[in-house]
């Protein structure tokens, strides 16, 4: 548990190296290199590297889920806290004026941070600590400034209009804005040498198998579109009058059969005798290449996520399996899900001591199985607290083991 008046200090890098997305071809990609872009620290070579993260999430289908799948389980599925602490009870179930409570703002940033490797969240206050609010700041729209004491927000860095910028202090810094209030931004990001400013995200070793997945998935629905006809060259009988021009029909050809089966293309030849126009069909006999290369692709996604198959709903081949659900979720609360979770409510913690003068140590997130499962020498009373329900230690009822109320203790019962 950490203390009330620990000071929060916020991990803040930038990188200096460069890891471009162009290079395994998905476009619309940037570096990771941060340089200087006049006030801030650019995100990529050209600042919009959060933008190719976020559409190669769009994209790709098992990446997509993992990152959901890793925010709701880190978000979990609520907080228990003590019956005394009345203001942090009243700021779990609000904490802004947008009606958000404190679950959704956690799992946000939780989303954030599985995305991009950067999560901000903005905290307002006053100066007599009468309320405590979070904001979720979408991170795409966050800059780290060059004095590094401030995040800039603006709506869209590829069309930046200085006018629009926003700027809020880095906590544990709070300046007044011009409601009156005092606000900060808690920056929170995973850990990667050689990087300073921004986070790097902790799949980045997987970005080429996750562009690898969702381009199989394009191909295949091309194929459906085309009703999986073969490609095919119409050659027809004629001239060209230039070398240009026939650089030019194969620039054509290149361009019209790339990633589109089932096109036709129309060429023209000399033809010195007669007629020989015809259709030269381009099969294709790679069909489990393609399917093994899928399969591959989605099993090293998962491995670069440090994620587990079962927890995203992707199969076994040997089928369904519960008590497996049960035993990868064990390993990956324990390696993942509970230090996610301590590294995003530090700071709330330590807020909720300085500005709601509570003891914020006692907030824990509560954490279910995807599979209900509690173990049999837990008794009743705690196992209800574990899931974040109404509990009376003193109840003799609630006194029994689980083991007495299974069925595990009812084979037992004469």
């Amino acid at each position: 548990m950490e203390k009330k008046d620990k000071t929060y200090t916020p991990k803040i890098f930038t990188p200096r190296a460069q890891s471009s997305l162009e290079h395994i071809g998905f476009v619309g990609g940037g570096a990771s290199g941060a340089r200087s872009g006049g006030d801030w620290w650019r995100w990529g070579s050209d600042n919009l590297f959060p933008n190719a993260l976020a559409l190669l999430a769009r994209r790709s289908t098992t990446h997509r889920r993992i990152i959901n799948d890793k925010a709701d389980y880190i978000s979990g599925k609520g907080f228990a806290c003590g019956e005394e602490a009345v203001r942090t009870r009243a700021f779990i179930e609000r904490a802004n004026s947008h009606g958000e409570s404190l679950r959704q703002v956690l799992n946000k940033l939780a989303f954030d941070k599985a995305l991009f490797g950067n999560a901000f969240v903005e905290v307002v206050t006053d100066a007599n600590h009468s309320f405590l609010a979070l904001f979720h700041q979408d991170a795409s729209k966050c800059r780290l400034s060059k004095d590094g004491a401030h995040v800039l927000l603006h709506h869209d860095w590829a069309h930046l209009t200085p006018s629009d910028l926003k700027t809020i202090p880095l906590y544990p810094l709070f300046e007044e804005g011009p409601d009156g209030n005092l606000h900060s931004a808690i920056h929170y990001k995973d850990y990667e040498p050689m990087f300073t400013h921004y986070g790097v995200p902790p799949y980045i070793a997987g970005l080429g198998v996750s562009a690898i997945a969702y381009k199989t998935d394009d191909w295949n629905i091309s194929r459906l579109e085309n009703s999986f006809q073969l490609s095919g060259v119409m050659l027809l009988d004629g001239g060209v009058e230039s070398e240009e021009q026939a650089a030019e029909l194969m620039r054509a050809a290149q361009k019209r059969f790339a990633g589109q089966p089932g096109q036709v293309m129309f060429m023209i030849k000399e033809c010195d005798e007669g007629d020989s126009s015809r259709f030269i069909p381009i099969t294709s006999s790679n069909d489990g290449d393609w399917k093994a290369l899928h399969d591959q692709a989605t099993t090293d996604i998962v491995v670069a996520h440090s994620w587990f198959r079962s927890l995203s709903g992707l199969d076994y081949s040997s089928g369904f399996s519960s008590e497996r659900i049960l035993h990868e979720y064990e390993v990956a609360l324990n390696t993942v899900i509970l230090g996610e979770q301590a590294e995003l409510m530090e700071p709330i913690r330590s807020l909720i001591g300085s500005v709601l003068g509570e003891d914020g140590s006692q907030v824990e997130v509560v954490n279910r199985p995807p599979s209900r499962s509690k173990p049999l020498y837990m008794k009743v009373w705690e196992a209800r607290r574990a899931d974040g329900l109404e509990y009376n230690p003193d109840d003799p009822d609630q006194q029994m083991y689980v083991a007495q109320v299974t069925k595990y203790g009812l084979k037992n019962v004469d």
